[in-house]
């Protein structure tokens, strides 16, 4: 008994090619979106304003910036974890902007190890 592969579907070689050319140009458009958000900047605050920080698309800190009065030498732990909050926000804003612009152009299709 032999299976029958529909129409379209298998050895056409210019099939084979047009699939080529589709995923070329989609790992074209992926490492473009991720240079291009490598190169954003990603800005958030934590403690209502109280500490604003900077992030690229690298994920490397440019700008820290805390109002004085959140800089209290008795409660050193809420400033660790005001800067803790704003890194972690900013990590996220990155890696939800990278998910929502890749899926754009993957059609929502997950691709392991793209990014």
């Amino acid at each position: 008994m032999r299976a029958r592969v529909p129409k379209g579907v298998g050895g056409n070689p210019q099939n084979m090619n047009s699939m080529i050319r589709q995923a070329q140009k989609m790992q074209d458009q992926i490492t473009e979106l991720q240079e291009d958000i490598e190169g954003r900047e990603f800005s958030t605050t934590a403690g209502g304003g109280a500490v604003e920080l900077v992030m690229t698309g690298k994920k490397t800190i440019t700008s820290l910036k805390l109002k004085p009065e959140v800089v209290d030498p008795e409660d050193i732990e809420m400033l660790q974890d005001l800067i803790i909050s704003a890194v972690n926000e900013a990590v996220a804003q990155i890696e939800q902007t990278t998910e929502d612009e890749m899926s754009k152009i993957t059609g929502g299709v997950s691709l392991p190890g793209l990014f």
